[in-house]
């Protein structure tokens, strides 16, 4: 049996498992009784007098590798949660449900579970589309909503008129499941500016996709066609609670252009007391958690702490 390289990503998840406890989190299942079971890190100890605050992933790492900063940073001011979306992690259904708005009711239900009624929810890229759906299906359970470079707002067409690096989501899934070493590099070279693969050896590449790209492969495929499937911006149900939108300048898996879209959609222009900003982080792609964490973070963190009031619409880091 050949020898293999030494699992990096496994000792990672091990030390990302003790980080989160060490942070006052504790990791739970809920049986949603109808065929679902989400995973969730949830507080050991929540705190009333503290707001309650969901961090939902996109593809790619787990949550933990996606979150483990943030985590740091806000779990002293809120009781963070933070859910396995249904078939990541240790989350599944089988059920045959593949939208977006299934997985914002397997969250809320989570929610429910954990005595939450309300909170604010920061979404990173497909997990974007779930905040925004939860926001718009539970509309008095959501105060706040943080989009993270989602494209929420690109339509079908977008993909057969050139605004993507792909024509189709079939070559947009193959990107974004890699299942070769080559396929990793692919997909770093788009989410990030400066790809760090290129100077990853093969045998770590494997093994981060062995931890964290071999299940469910067909399941989350279906994820990603019914994202985009028959997608129209008029069909698309406006929120209302005070939103930051969060882009990378240099994003190549969802364009800049998607994130002026739905600060527009959000709050158009010449609407009386704007309650969505676009904040946009200079010289980052798509991977802007990694690559530029603290040009994140402070916005974020001004941005859920501060007043519930809409943000003024002259806000310096308004970039539309």
């Amino acid at each position: 049996m050949p020898s293999k390289c030494f699992s990096f990503t496994a000792t990672k998840n091990r030390c990302l498992k003790s980080s989160f406890s060490s942070r006052g989190l504790r990791s739970t299942f809920t049986d949603l009784k109808d065929g679902t079971i989400m995973h969730c890190w949830v507080p050991k100890s929540r705190k009333t007098t503290r707001p309650d605050l969901i961090l939902i992933h996109g593809f790619g790492a787990n949550s933990m590798w996606q979150w483990a900063d943030t985590v740091r940073i806000l779990s002293t001011h809120f009781n963070v949660y933070v859910p396995d979306l249904v078939f990541f992690g240790d989350s599944f259904t089988t059920r045959p449900e593949r939208t977006e708005s299934f997985q914002a009711e397997c969250v809320k239900r989570v929610m429910e579970a954990n005595s939450v009624t309300k909170m604010s929810v920061v979404g990173l890229s497909y997990g974007g589309f779930v905040a925004y759906a939860m926001a718009a299906q539970f509309r008095d359970c959501i105060e706040k909503v943080v989009i993270c470079c989602a494209g929420v707002c690109l339509e079908e067409k977008d993909l057969k008129e050139g605004l993507f690096a792909v024509s189709s989501v079939e070559d947009a899934a193959n990107i974004l499941l890699p299942q070769t070493a080559e396929k990793m590099r692919e997909l770093m070279g788009y989410t990030f500016v400066k790809a760090p693969a290129k100077v990853l050896p093969s045998c770590l590449l494997t093994d981060f996709i062995d931890e964290m790209f071999t299940q469910y492969v067909e399941e989350k495929k279906e994820l990603l066609l019914a994202i985009a499937k028959d997608r129209k911006l008029s069909d698309l149900p406006k929120i209302t609670q005070p939103t930051l939108i969060v882009w990378g300048d240099q994003d190549k898996i969802f364009p800049l252009e998607l994130g002026h879209r739905l600060k527009r959609f959000i709050s158009p222009t010449g609407q009386i007391g704007e309650n969505a900003q676009l904040v946009v982080i200079k010289n980052a792609g798509h991977a802007f958690l990694y690559e530029k964490p603290k040009d994140f973070h402070k916005p974020l963190k001004s941005f859920l702490l501060g007043s519930t009031k809409s943000p003024p619409p002259n806000n310096p880091q308004d970039q539309t």
